[in-house]
């Protein structure tokens, strides 16, 4: 997992606009009509449709896709009772995770009452608000309690996400975990090690699915949960049924599973190695597990384990379960969350994990060949048919179950909705952070001796996804090092001009020269120039000393640019270089070329330009849909620019007949797919999604992308050099820390791929 470092974490949350969310208006409000439709005197008509028919406000107001996430801070994280004000970072991030996953829109809403009843008749009080009530760190045993009462006086979806969460993503774990053991889960034998909210929930869904409560022995802070006890009460007593105490390591001798929803290194060695053939392991105290998954799987070799970590096989993580299925229950307007909702979310996430996995996904956790077994028992977070598996079969189990007010008519229009909420972008970056993970390289940080550039290659240290090699003057990266109390995991300064270099300097010159000697290059030359930090970066790619090279930050592109063609050179049957810039758009990622190098290419230039984007994009496992703009459509306005870019569509449809391109065509008509049906019906963009934008010139292109970037709150990406042999990227000019490590990201997946 990668390191946090607390001012890392302070910065992230204080930096530009303080906390992570914001409201954002859906409607028009540029004029004065807009404003009058918007508040007075236009509000009063919904007003009043909402007054004579209540339903109505899921038609004319956001509650049917706004959630509440609530807390009192009473269980924040494993940070304790720290209180409502300090919880409200985290309920904050839960609000991003329902947006970026189910697009569900979310108030935090942090509540100063520690008493149950209080803070029941509080959440009362504001319920109309929401389409539903996520309760998130609220402490045992009244979390429990406060659940109940909401969910019996309320008619909106209401859960408690600590509870239910692990519980639905571990059972669905279990369930195939069981499968694989051929075990029935009526028979085993299961330790659980904690008796808070979340394992008291996984207990009662455990003993649902059909484990017998006489099976199950439950441990809390203090011991066993036994009818020897004589505290015990509620749902402690309900699973103190055993007649005598023992200590965790005899409940382990000959134990099926074990659930750890406690503390790390409870759990040694000797105890997994006591347990019967083919142990279940689901350690999901988080960041230190009960026992480490190395730990686990030294002593067995017949283990399915789980962890609550990013970095080892089957994680159980809520993500993979309350954005899904709030998104079905909001979207059946369901006048709760049942048992027959939470069973179906189970099923339907334990079944995903048995499904051919999608190559992205794949990808995503570094070409590995992942499918259903010991290290796939449930999902994989990034997996983007989560959405359309779980929310469709917690909508039907809400229907079937009577609790729906807005039955689903058509299922496969319902599940194409599912798919446009994604936020492709996001996932995009998301995908090549993970890949980026899985091998990372060998960086080469051309301008080490500039904060941002450390900053980003501590950052990708941290992430795992590269091992920096920082080049510039020693003596002022380590003061810079120092100055701003840098750590890095692993690292290594080079400095080109300094006479330890000497040797390599003369190795680099020499390889250089060969390469130039007949293209105005001396042997002198080419080892002088070798002082000269990019192209010094640029042959420790070519000569496999590093693996990628980032550079750009405080010098002009092309003298970037040129080092690294005249070094690496061009991919096999390139003739020409060009820069690729992503924005990542609610729509999905956005592709715009060239952007950076190429002053006013030729229609054949422009045609091979196109090609070579779309071989790249299809590496992000995104499918081209290419568009060449203009000033002109097809042709009603023939210009120098317009006539190339059909010049260059011709050779495109004549060379790559099966690539999805067209043009020229304006952008406006590119990107609006009702005007392009309306206008350009034959067209082989006509009811398309573009997403690939191919400008005439470089004046169009740059001017077009910095104008995007400026003006509209996208993330970008760029730009990527497509054409280089080996992994060489630029990044601009005054560029963020974040972007540089995007870059970083885009430069480790593609050394990868090269």
């Amino acid at each position: 997992m990668a390191k946090i470092r607390i001012q890392d974490a302070l910065d992230y949350h204080s930096s530009g606009k303080p906390g992570k969310i914001e409201v954002v208006p859906t409607k028009p409000y540029s004029t004065p009509r807009d404003l009058s439709l918007a508040y007075s005197p236009g509000v009063a008509e919904p007003c009043l449709k909402i007054a004579q028919t209540p339903e109505d406000v899921y038609k004319y107001t956001a509650k049917g896709n706004l959630v509440a996430v609530i807390s009192n801070g009473t269980a924040v994280l494993g940070l304790g009772n720290i209180g409502p004000l300090a919880s409200k970072p985290v309920m904050e991030g839960k609000a991003v995770l329902f947006k970026i996953f189910a697009d569900i829109d979310v108030f935090d809403i942090e509540v100063d009452a520690s008493d149950p009843e209080l803070f029941i008749q509080t959440v009362k009080a504001i319920a109309p608000t929401f389409g539903g009530i996520n309760l998130e760190d609220i402490k045992a045993p009244e979390a429990f309690e406060i659940e109940r009462r909401l969910k019996e006086e309320l008619d909106i979806p209401v859960m408690h996400d600590d509870q239910h969460g692990t519980a639905i993503i571990s059972s669905a774990a279990l369930i195939n975990a069981l499968e694989l053991a051929d075990k029935k889960i009526d028979d085993v034998r299961i330790i659980i090690s904690g008796a808070g909210a979340a394992a008291m929930s996984c207990a009662k869904l455990y003993h649902t699915l059909g484990a017998r409560i006489e099976n199950i022995f439950m441990f809390d802070s203090k011991s066993l949960l036994s009818l020897e006890r004589k505290d015990l009460e509620g749902n402690k007593l309900f699973f103190g049924s055993h007649k005598k105490s023992m200590t965790l390591e005899e409940a382990f001798v000959g134990a099926d599973v074990f659930l750890g929803l406690s503390k790390g290194n409870l759990v040694s060695k000797q105890m997994v190695a006591s347990m019967a053939n083919d142990p279940i392991v689901f350690a999901l105290a988080n960041p230190d597990p009960e026992i480490t998954y190395k730990e686990a799987m030294s002593v067995r070799n017949d283990i399915i384990m789980a962890t609550g970590r990013s970095d080892h096989p089957n994680q159980v993580n809520n993500v993979l379960g309350f954005p899904f299925i709030f998104r079905g229950a909001l979207d059946v307007r369901a006048t709760t969350i049942n048992e027959e909702m939470k069973l179906a979310a189970v099923k339907a996430i334990a079944s995903l994990a048995k499904e051919t996995i999608p190559e992205e996904v794949i990808e995503a956790y570094g070409d590995k060949n992942i499918s259903f077994g010991r290290e796939q028992i449930i999902p994989k977070p990034l997996d983007q048919r989560l959405i359309y598996y779980v929310a469709p079969a917690v909508a039907k189990a809400a229907m079937d179950s009577g609790v729906a007010k807005n039955p689903i008519l058509d299922w496969d229009a319902y599940e194409n909705e599912l798919k446009s909420r994604l936020g492709l972008g996001n996932k995009l970056l998301r995908n090549l952070t993970v890949k980026a993970q899985s091998n990372p390289k060998r960086v080469v940080f051309a301008e080490a001796d500039n904060y941002k550039i450390l900053k980003a290659a501590q950052f990708a240290s941290d992430e795992g996804i590269a091992f920096p090699v920082l080049l510039g003057k020693r003596k002022r990266i380590e003061a810079l090092i120092e100055e701003y109390s840098l750590e890095f995991n692993e690292f290594e300064i080079v400095d080109p001009k300094s006479e330890e270099e000497e040797a390599r300097r003369l190795k680099y010159g020499l390889a250089f020269f060969e390469k130039k000697k007949r293209k105005g290059f001396t042997e002198f030359e080419s080892i002088q120039i070798m002082r000269e930090r990019n192209h010094f970066g640029a042959m420790m790619v070519e000569l496999g000393d590093a693996d990628a090279m980032i550079s750009g930050a405080t010098r002009n592109y092309r003298d970037v640019v040129r080092p690294a063609i005249q070094t690496v050179g061009t991919e096999k049957d390139v003739t020409v270089v060009a820069g690729l810039y992503i924005l990542l758009t609610k729509r999905g990622p956005l592709f715009l070329a060239d952007t950076t190098v190429n002053l006013n290419p030729t229609a054949e230039q422009i045609a091979e330009i196109t090609n070579n984007v779309a071989k790249t994009i299809r590496k992000f496992k995104v499918t081209p849909k290419i568009a060449l703009l203009s000033y002109s459509n097809f042709g009603s306005s023939p210009g120098e620019d317009s006539v190339k870019m059909a010049k260059a569509v011709d050779i495109l449809h004549e060379k790559y007949p099966t690539l999805c391109v067209d043009g020229e065509i304006q952008a406006n008509f590119a990107l609006n797919n009702e005007l392009m049906m309306e206008k350009f019906s034959f067209s082989q963009l006509a009811n398309k999604e573009v997403n690939t934008l191919i400008f005439p010139n470089l004046s169009s292109g740059n001017i077009a992308y910095k104008l995007l970037q400026e003006m509209t709150e996208v993330e970008s990406v760029g730009p990527v050099l497509v054409g280089l042999k080996k992994s060489i990227h630029v990044v601009q000019m005054g560029c963020s820390v974040r972007e540089i490590i995007n870059m970083v990201k885009v430069a480790v997946v593609d050394a990868q791929n090269k």
